[in-house]
C-alpha cells in the first residue's frame, strides 16, 4: 500500500526524507539549500511551501512539492509543483496521479484555483491533464515549458 506523506511526519525522520529529495533533484553543492528549504516548510498543509514523500512499506518510493518559484522567470505564476519524482520499479501505477490528486486537494484547501509546473518532459503531464500554456525561462537563461492544471 502507498501513502503520502509530509516529509515532518515521516516515521523514519525529516532527515530520511531531506536525504531522498535531494539525491533526485539536487547537486553537490547545494544540500544546505534543499534542507533548509525542506526544514522551514509549513507541517499542516496550511501554505506554501510543502514537501511531500511517496511511502511504500516503509521505503521512500517518490516524492514532491508545492511551492512559491520552481527556478523559473514567471514569479507571478504560483504554486507550483515541483520535484516529482516516483522510482522506476514502483511506475506504471498511475502513482504521479496519486501525488498530483494529493497537491491539488491541498492546494484547493489554501484557496487556489490553479497549479503550475515546469518541465522538460514531453506528453507525460499531458496524459495527466494539464494544459501547457506558455514558456518561461530557468536562471540559465534556457528556455522551459509551463503548464497548468485548473483545480476543481
Amino acid at each position: 500500500m502507498y501513502k503520502i506523506v509530509n516529509v515532518h511526519q515521516y516515521a523514519k525522520g525529516f532527515a530520511e526524507c531531506a536525504q531522498y529529495i535531494h539525491s533526485k533533484w539536487g547537486s553537490e553543492d547545494n544540500y544546505a539549500y534543499f534542507e533548509d528549504a525542506m526544514r522551514h516548510s509549513d507541517r499542516h498543509e496550511q501554505s506554501v511551501p510543502q514537501f511531500y514523500v511517496l511511502v511504500h512499506d516503509e521505503r521512500i518510493v517518490g516524492c514532491f512539492g508545492v511551492i512559491i518559484n520552481d527556478f523559473i522567470s514567471r514569479h507571478d505564476l504560483y504554486p507550483w509543483l515541483s520535484s516529482v519524482f516516483v522510482e522506476p520499479e514502483h511506475r506504471g501505477q498511475r502513482l504521479s496521479q496519486t501525488m498530483f490528486d494529493h497537491a491539488y486537494r491541498v492546494v484547493k484547501k489554501m484557496g487556489y484555483s490553479t497549479l503550475y509546473l515546469t518541465t522538460d518532459h514531453d506528453g507525460l503531464y499531458e496524459k495527466f491533464g494539464w494544459q501547457r500554456i506558455e514558456d518561461g525561462f530557468e536562471p540559465s537563461g534556457e528556455k522551459t515549458r509551463i503548464y497548468c492544471k485548473e483545480i476543481a
